[in-house]
């Protein structure tokens, strides 16, 4: 064998292996998607046929709610072959979904049993309708938790909007007059909420009326900003009897209050050198009855120490 057909065979045997593993990798890549597609699919027809089964269960529900005296041909066995498949399958999926669903089943089976037995022996539903309406409302719950959050648990998901619950519930066809005097949609919101689902927004624990009417003292309340105004009031009112209390001056205003009287300006300070001495308090002078009141009053300065005394 030459050195040209030596490479021209090594050439050849490496692009044949390149080649063969290509083949096995897209083939292994193949089985993996049809794997993936089959457990999607299997998981899919879990919700599909268990929406069936409760869509079949509000509506016989509803017949026996509107015409008591059915005969108990009109609930129909639950069959579910599609989770049957599931769990004897080794399908990578959350087993705890699908314990929840498995044990809906199981409810719903037990509650439609009481109603056919009541309804076999002719009397009224009564209790064992409203129980059968009340597992129904569980099974929606457990589907909207399996269809849309793959089963997870509640404290899982996070807040959730109860609108876009009651949305899921409209496209998928639950009615929300499906039960007599009930709304369904509402109904299931609440079921989910008191599952532990937090949903958005809280309900209202008060009205507009009892809100705004509620037994609470804001007078006594030191934190109030009722006491605030209050105190600022009282300061406000104790300023303005103040003002009332003082006099008039010119053109009706009042006078600011002062401590210092009219003497005490003069008091312990010395006249200067030269200067005559300070004022004395002038005497009160009042006339006798019977006196004429001069016009005029001339009054002598005297040094300190000597009174003024008025001269007619």
């Amino acid at each position: 064998m030459s050195e040209a057909q030596f490479y021209t065979f090594l050439t050849g045997g490496l692009g044949l292996l390149v080649a063969l593993l290509t083949l096995v990798a897209w083939h292994l890549w193949r089985m993996r998607e049809d794997a993936r597609a089959g457990r999607a699919s299997a998981l899919g027809g879990v919700s599909h046929e268990m929406r069936i089964n409760l869509h079949r269960m509000v509506s016989e529900l509803s017949q026996v709610a509107a015409n008591p005296v059915v005969g108990p041909d009109v609930l129909l066995p639950i069959r579910h072959p599609q989770l049957d498949g599931v769990n004897s399958s080794m399908i990578n999926a959350n087993r705890n979904g699908i314990a929840v669903i498995g044990v809906t089943y199981q409810e719903l089976e037990a509650r439609k049993l009481s109603l056919r037995a009541q309804l076999a022996q002719g009397m009224a539903p009564g209790a064992v309708l409203d129980d059968a309406m009340d597992a129904t409302i569980n099974g929606i719950a457990a589907l909207y938790f399996w269809d849309v959050h793959k089963g997870a648990l509640p404290k899982e998901i996070g807040k959730v909007r109860s609108w876009d619950i009651r949305d899921w519930m409209k496209a998928h066809g639950f009615k929300a007059d499906a039960f007599p005097d009930m709304h369904l949609r509402d109904e299931v919101v609440e079921r989910l909420r008191m599952y532990g689902l937090e949903l958005t927004p809280k309900p209202l624990t008060h009205t507009a009326w009892e809100y705004y009417n509620m037994q609470y003292d804001r007078h006594a309340d030191r934190n109030a900003r009722e006491a605030e105004r209050r105190a600022r009031q009282a300061e406000r009112d104790a300023g303005e009897e103040g003002a009332a209390s003082r006099p008039r001056g010119l053109f009706g205003v009042r006078k600011k209050p002062s401590d210092v009287q009219p003497g005490d300006a003069y008091e312990g300070l010395e006249p200067p050198r030269g200067a005559a001495a300070p004022l004395q308090a002038v005497q009160a002078y009042a006339p006798a009855p019977g006196d004429a009141v001069p016009e005029t009053i001339d009054l002598e300065i005297e040094p300190a120490g000597g009174p003024l005394k008025p001269t007619f």
